[in-house]
C-alpha cells in the first residue's frame, strides 16, 4: 500500500543579506533549520529594487558541496576558476559540483522591465566525493522538459522524472528530485518519492493543500501559503492540490547522507581538520586543485 507523506514542519524564511550585500529570503540555514540532510541550504531572492540584488556575490571559493541556482527572472552573469562564464537567464538552470574546491562569482544585471528573481540551493557531497574535480553544468531553458498533463498541471523536470519523463540534470550522488510545479485552480498533482529520501516542497506562488489528504475531503491536508517551505515525513509520494487559487512550488527531494558535518560560510566537510585544511589553502593559493 502506498504511503502519502505528511507535513510535519512548516518553515517562515527569514531574510539575510549574503554576498556583497543581496537580500535574501531563506529557508535552510537558519536557526529553525540548520540543514535538512542531505541540502545545507535554500535561498530565494526576488525583488523589483535593484539595490536589492544589484552588489552580487563577488569572486568566493566553495569546497565539498554542490550548488544549484534556478532563475526565475532576470539575468545573472557568472565565471569561475575553471574557465566557465556566462549569463544565465530566464528558466535557466547552473548545476556546480564544487569538490576540491572552485572560486566563482555571480553578479545580477539590472533587468529593463521586471524582477529578478530565482532560488539556490546547497547538496552536500558524501565524504569520498568531497575532494572530487569541480564540475559545471548550465542549462538553457528550452533543454529543461515540461510536462503538462490533463488536468493543465504543469512541472518543469530539472532532475529527477515526472510521467516517465527525465530530469535535465543526472548522475548526481543525491539521486535528488528537483521538479517546478504549477497547478491550477481546481486541480490535484501527485509524485512518487523514494522511500527514505528527505522531500520539501517550496511554496512561492498562490496557496495550496499539501499532505496525505483524501482528494474526497481536505481534513487531513494542511493549507500552505507563499512563501513557505513545508517538510514532508517519510512515505512513497507526494500530494498537493490547488483550491480556489493557482499554487506554484519547487519539490525537491534526495538522499540522506547521515555522515558528520562541519561547515564553515561556503565551506562544507566532515570535520573541523578539513575546514581549517581549506582555509590554509585558501591563504597559500593552493585552494584550486
Amino acid at each position: 500500500m502506498e504511503i502519502l507523506r505528511r507535513v510535519t514542519n512548516i518553515i517562515d524564511p527569514i531574510y539575510v543579506l549574503e554576498g556583497a550585500g543581496v537580500r535574501l529570503r531563506r529557508s535552510i540555514a537558519t536557526q529553525t533549520l540548520d540543514y535538512l540532510d542531505p541540502f545545507l541550504l535554500f535561498d530565494h531572492f526576488g525583488s523589483d529594487d535593484p539595490n536589492d540584488y544589484l552588489a552580487g556575490f563577488p569572486m568566493h571559493p566553495h569546497r565539498g558541496i554542490e550548488t544549484v541556482t534556478y532563475m526565475l527572472d532576470g539575468q545573472v552573469d557568472h565565471k569561475d576558476s575553471m574557465g566557465n562564464s556566462g549569463t544565465i537567464e530566464k528558466g535557466d538552470i547552473q548545476w556546480m559540483t564544487s569538490g576540491s574546491g572552485i572560486l566563482h562569482e555571480e553578479m545580477p544585471k539590472e533587468p529593463e522591465e521586471g524582477i529578478m528573481e530565482g532560488f539556490q540551493l546547497w547538496v552536500n557531497l558524501p565524504a569520498k566525493l568531497k575532494m572530487t574535480t569541480p564540475r559545471y553544468r548550465g542549462i538553457t531553458s528550452s533543454k529543461i522538459p515540461e510536462v503538462k498533463d490533463d488536468n493543465s498541471v504543469t512541472v518543469r523536470i530539472v532532475a529527477g522524472d515526472y510521467e516517465g519523463v527525465k530530469g535535465a540534470i543526472s548522475e548526481i550522488y543525491a539521486d535528488p528530485e528537483y521538479l517546478d510545479v504549477n497547478i491550477p485552480a481546481g486541480s490535484s498533482f501527485e509524485q512518487h518519492i523514494k522511500r527514505g529520501h528527505t522531500a520539501f516542497a517550496y511554496i512561492f506562488e498562490g496557496d495550496g493543500i499539501f499532505g496525505d489528504f483524501e482528494l474526497e475531503s481536505f481534513k487531513k491536508g494542511t493549507h500552505i501559503q507563499a512563501t513557505r517551505m513545508a517538510i514532508f515525513d517519510d512515505g512513497d509520494s507526494v500530494r498537493a492540490y490547488a483550491d480556489q487559487n493557482p499554487v506554484r512550488f519547487l519539490l525537491v527531494s534526495g538522499k540522506p547522507l547521515n555522515e558528520p558535518i562541519a561547515r564553515y560560510g561556503p565551506f562544507v566537510m566532515n570535520t573541523t581538520d578539513e575546514i581549517e585544511q581549506a582555509l590554509r589553502d585558501l591563504q597559500n593559493d593552493n585552494f584550486v586543485k
